[in-house]
């Protein structure tokens, strides 16, 4: 294993090299000053043996907005670069006309409502009384024709006192009054029962017919609104102020960038050891400075037939701030994916790597004999293999057990003195990382 190790050592040009970055860097600490210290044990584990992998930041997401009608461009509310919320219109489209129909249809709506609500409120005591004084009023008048009509009978009879038509017109008179009363009589029985159910029925009918109507017009307006569906940033504008849109032309493009997937593609011999879930070491060509940790979110499991390989995306989350997403679609990355069987190796958590030289580095502490609480530090130049949770693998002229400045090496050059205040003890290898320590 020592070996494997120290198989890659720098010349003494990048040493140097990496001994007058640090320099230069801490010129400014004064003197004699013995600054405080976290430092962690380099730890040997079991960790499948890695590869280096070219691969690029792609979104998690991407959807090109389209218009769902036809209609003008009334405005154009967003540019290229701009971060967009989930909701947020982009394009308004003209919408006079349907805005019309609209209204006409809700105002008929109204109006449908208000006979349901009729229908269903009932007859008023009112009216009631209303049915009921005529049905009175009609029974009194059937009662006094019925008499009269039997005087008139009766006269007819005696002697022909009374003219067949006056016997007549007596008769007629009396039936046309008893159907006035049981006609009377019927609208007071239907005052006091109120509508039929079956009225009540269609009438509701009507007003969900209007209803549908109306949303209908409410989903028209609203696609002349052209949103996008998920937070992310404006890629490509299709469109302006101005133009004639068809259902189906695309408007604009987003992206999702709150989260990056960094896409590689792995040889078929190596897939194999890779798994979902796993944390790896992601660098971003744009940013030698800073390493980025992520996990594999899917292995597709369809070659390119012609190169034998398979897509490979690690999912890391993004950085945003004024100046928009740290990781942006299309840089250019490099990811470390196990490719073989397990193997010892040497482990440093991610916080000791300095960053920014012409090599990763750590420092190693060299203790004082007589104080274990000083020492002095060295850079070592290493290369960085695959990730174990918050431990990432160095390679190098180390040994397991060597103390090295977890925390506190921002400002440290070579050969200078350190006070160690705390020495925290690498994560179990069962464990996930916990995040970072509070700076001493």
């Amino acid at each position: 294993m020592s070996d494997t190790r120290t198989a890659i050592l720098r010349p003494s040009w990048l040493l140097a090299g990496l001994v007058a970055f640090a320099t230069q860097q801490l010129a400014a600490q004064p003197p004699g000053i013995a600054p405080p210290v976290f430092v962690s044990p380099l730890v040997e584990r079991d960790v499948a043996a890695g590869q280096t992998f070219v691969a690029t930041v792609v979104p998690t997401r991407v959807a090109t907005i389209g218009s769902a009608v036809d209609g003008r461009v009334a405005e154009f509310l967003i540019n290229e670069g701009d971060l967009v919320e989930a909701k947020q219109p982009l394009a308004q489209l003209l919408t006079e006309t349907i805005s019309l129909e609209r209204d006409a249809a809700a105002a008929e709506l109204l109006l449908r409502q208000r006979e349901l609500d009729e229908l269903v409120a009932g007859s008023r005591q009112e009216e009631i009384a209303q049915a009921e004084a005529k049905m009175l009023a009609a029974e009194a008048r059937s009662k006094y024709l019925v008499k009269r009509r039997e005087r008139a009978e009766r006269l007819f009879a005696i002697n022909q006192a009374a003219s067949e038509e006056d016997r007549d017109q007596a008769v007629a008179a009396a039936l046309e009054a008893e159907e006035n009363f049981r006609d009377a009589k019927a609208a007071f029985e239907l005052a006091v029962a109120g509508p039929r159910a079956e009225q009540i029925a269609q009438a509701k009918a009507r007003v969900s017919m209007q209803e549908a109507l109306l949303q209908k017009l409410e989903d028209q307006i609203k696609k002349h609104t052209i949103i996008t569906r998920f937070r992310g940033y404006v890629t490509a504008e299709h469109t302006e102020q101005g133009s004639w849109l068809k259902r189906g032309d695309p408007v604009a493009e987003i992206a999702a960038l709150d989260e990056v997937d960094v896409l590689a593609y792995v040889l078929e011999k190596h897939v194999p050891f890779v798994r979902l879930g796993m944390e790896v070491r992601v660098e971003v060509n744009a940013m030698p400075d800073r390493i980025f940790t992520g996990t594999v979110e899917s292995v597709v499991p369809q070659a390119d037939v012609r190169a034998r390989t398979f897509p490979i995306k690690i999912r890391v989350a993004n950085q945003i701030d004024a100046l928009g997403p740290l990781l942006k679609s299309g840089m250019s990355a490099r990811v470390a994916l196990p490719t073989g069987a397990t193997q010892q190796a040497l482990l440093v958590s991610k916080d000791a790597i300095v960053l920014g030289g012409p090599s990763p580095a750590i420092f190693v502490v060299d203790l004082d004999q007589a104080n274990a609480a000083k020492g002095k530090v060295r850079p070592v130049p290493v290369q960085l293999g695959v990730a174990s949770g918050g431990l990432i693998q160095v390679v190098g002229p180390l040994q397991p057990g060597q103390l090295v400045v977890r925390l506190g090496n921002e400002r440290l050059r070579p050969g200078q003195d350190v006070t160690v205040t705390k020495t925290i003890e690498p994560e179990p290898a069962s464990e996930s990382p916990a995040g970072r320590t509070p700076s001493p």
